[in-house]
């Protein structure tokens, strides 16, 4: 027999801060209809405008993932989009407050723990899946990006990544089996280099960060000068963390 297409037993609600914002949100995961897909509503926004998740309407991955639809955006909701595909969840309508996701722990493992508690169940539409027949190879020579996919039968992810930094050296990781996401990669926590801070501030960003949502690695020292600039909660937390000389 084929594979159905899934959705959510019942509705899921999430309340916290946007990372970037720093914006309180309520965000509530609504079971949908077969080919449905995954489609955020902006219920703070006049008409409640929808956004579906689409590749072509991705205008920003910098520091986060950006949806725009028609004028309206959602932000930073790579982790909520990565909590359906990982729980083999096909359809959902996501409504949101805001103009971002709330970024909870940093990771997906709240989002993926929730549906697990919550169920998922079958729906008549067949899943449609895309079959690679050939090997296919993408290279992004400017920001040192090689992505390549190869025919198999099951679907495997291997990445290997190097943000030539002194204090982490290269990272690997490999999901062998999707079934495998909410123990091995919904936990996977955001991180931030403690030199980039300053630069991030100053764009108007993370200003909802702190050491309970964000990994900082501390790769120099700083002068204490220069956090002028940074959320108040982030300062207070690496003050209280800081090795002895920072």
């Amino acid at each position: 027999m084929a594979e159905k297409q899934r959705t959510l037993k019942a509705p899921i609600s999430f309340k916290g801060k946007g990372l970037h914002t720093g914006v309180e949100v309520n965000m509530t995961f609504h079971p949908a209809p077969d080919r449905h897909g995954y489609i955020f509503k902006r219920t703070d926004l006049p008409g409640q405008p929808i956004i579906n998740a689409l590749a072509e309407n991705v205008v920003e991955t910098s520091r986060g993932t950006v949806l725009e639809e028609n004028g309206a955006r959602i932000s930073t909701v790579e982790h909520v989009l990565a909590s359906f595909v990982g729980m083999r969840i096909d359809n959902v309508l996501i409504e949101v407050d805001g103009p971002e996701a709330p970024i909870l722990d940093g990771s997906a493992r709240e989002f993926a723990e929730a549906i697990e508690k919550t169920g998922a169940v079958d729906q008549a539409t067949d899943r449609k899946y895309f079959i690679l027949k050939e090997k296919l190879e993408y290279y992004d020579e400017e920001n040192g990006i090689h992505i390549i996919a190869y025919p198999d039968k099951i679907q495997s992810i291997n990445v290997l990544i190097d943000y030539n930094s002194q204090v982490l050296g290269h990272q690997y990781a490999s999901l062998e089996e999707l079934q495998n996401f909410k123990e091995e990669i919904a936990p996977c926590r955001t991180f931030v280099f403690l030199h980039e801070l300053e630069f991030l501030a100053k764009n108007n960003l993370i200003k909802g960060g702190d050491v309970d949502n964000a990994i900082v690695i501390v790769d120099r020292k700083m002068n204490r000068k220069s956090w002028t600039a940074w959320p108040t909660s982030l300062i207070n937390h690496i003050s209280a963390y800081s090795p002895k000389g920072f």
